[in-house]
């Protein structure tokens, strides 16, 4: 394979990556992305716009469910195929085509869960009810499940080259699933240094993109003019409006979380290529 370009390379281990896949039955994660969608969305769809809080704790919610499924999806792909990718390094292979192989694989399957994520939650959630930047708030919602959950199966793939087992692979897992959740600001305020390490995580700009595509603020908004009609906070009182940038109801800032999702998952998979070259750099 020495002498073979790095697009028939990845044409020829994405049909092997194909074939592994159907054989071990890809299908059980469409049905795990179902369970796990139809479980959030029974919970949180029936408070979806509901007002600031649930809306905010909805897609919190939404946000962490897609990058628990996608990461499952990759976290021990490329492990458990440590001795292999040795053997076939040595003879040719480029270790780019290989992960390329498995991030297409990877969008083709994270395209099918999304579609199946989003068919759930427009059963439970109000869609219609929430505002929207482009033409409708059905496919600005479906592209942020998307750009979620093959961001984190990326990230899986990742973790996976890095790892040298499946074990370790299993163990560092739950360590980055907190990392996200903790980073999403939703959970916590976050100042300083940690603010500025949320802007490498997945979670920060999906709940961007959602909160600015259904205009959360607004619903912030709201809540503290209902505050003061009902007396709770004195009118003399100036309230603190509390406007998240990162919620703005802009294209621009839409747009900004979508391509932040994209830059993480492009870095992610140049990390997975040149953790890989590491490890086999002896072969």
């Amino acid at each position: 394979m020495n002498d073979t370009s790095v697009f028939v390379q990845t044409h020829v281990y994405f049909k092997k990556v194909f074939r592994i896949s159907m054989r071990e039955k890809a299908w059980k994660y469409l049905i795990f992305a179902g369970i796990i969608s139809s479980i959030v969305a029974l919970i949180v769809g029936p408070d979806m716009y509901k007002n600031f809080d649930s809306t905010n704790s909805g897609f919190f919610t939404l946000t962490s469910a897609c990058i628990w499924i996608g990461i499952f999806n990759s976290i021990q792909s490329v492990c458990k195929e440590h001795e292999i990718i040795r053997a076939e390094y040595r003879q040719g292979m480029k270790m780019s085509s290989y992960i390329f192989a498995h991030v297409l694989w990877q969008a083709l399957l994270c395209l099918a869960q999304a579609g199946v994520i989003f068919g759930i939650c427009c059963i439970f959630m109000s869609f219609e009810k929430s505002a929207y930047l482009l033409i409708s708030p059905y496919p600005e919602n479906f592209i942020t499940i998307y750009l979620l959950t093959f961001g984190a199966a990326v990230l899986g793939l990742m973790i996976s080259s890095i790892s040298g087992t499946p074990t370790t692979a299993m163990t560092i897992m739950p360590f980055v699933l907190i990392v996200q959740l903790v980073m999403s600001g939703v959970l916590f305020e976050l100042k300083d240094a940690s603010e500025w390490f949320s802007y490498v995580t997945l979670s920060k700009w999906g709940m961007s993109a959602f909160g600015s595509e259904s205009d959360l603020n607004n619903f912030r908004l709201a809540l503290e003019e209902t505050l003061h009609e009902q007396q709770v906070i004195p009118e003399q009182v100036a309230l603190p409006l509390v406007v998240n940038d990162f919620y703005k109801h802009e294209i621009f800032r839409l747009f900004a979380a979508w391509g932040a999702c994209a830059g993480i998952t492009v870095f992610n998979l140049i990390v997975s290529i040149f953790a890989l070259k590491i490890k086999n750099r002896d072969s």
